[in-house]
């Protein structure tokens, strides 16, 4: 019988979660995501961004400096703060967004295509369950993160 990691692992390269670029652009999965998520919270500091797709902040930074260079993302001080940057997507930065967005809803519709309405809504809110599961289990992480880090580095140690 298949582990819950190995069917999580499955779906996340069939699914293409781990291509280099997303839907014929050129941006990566990880640019996609940041994109996704400043349209989704409407310019917000790049350190919300970066917690929220749990990204250390000077990779993240470096993704944004790409995406800037790229003319899809805009940083801007606060008013409030002049030590945050603020994050906005550019005319073109929603543009390839609406492409990612049309490319995703077609492989979802593809993908759902062949379930039964109830089979659906039942991936649907397994997923809404799966989400709000990880979100709880991420207040008891930090143990289990340490817990990885040492034994990774006991490994290195062992090498």
């Amino acid at each position: 019988m298949e582990s819950v990691r190995e069917k999580l692992q499955i779906f996340v390269r069939r699914f293409g979660l781990l291509n280099a670029e997303c839907c014929g652009e050129q941006v990566s999965m990880v640019q996609s995501h940041i994109l996704f998520e400043i349209r989704r919270t409407g310019n917000p500091s790049m350190q919300r961004v970066a917690e929220e797709l749990g990204m250390d902040i000077t990779t993240f930074s470096r993704q944004i400096k790409t995406l800037e260079t790229k003319g899809l993302v805009t940083r801007q001080a606060s008013r409030d703060d002049r030590r945050v940057s603020l994050l906005g997507l550019t005319g073109e930065g929603v543009q390839v967004l609406e492409k990612i967005d049309l490319y995703m809803s077609g492989r979802i519709e593809r993908i759902f295509s062949g379930m039964t309405l109830f089979e659906r809504e039942t991936v649907v809110r397994s997923l809404g369950l799966l989400n709000e599961a990880v979100v709880k289990a991420d207040c008891c992480a930090g143990q289990q993160d340490k817990t990885l880090h040492i034994a990774s580095n006991s490994n290195k140690e062992l090498s």
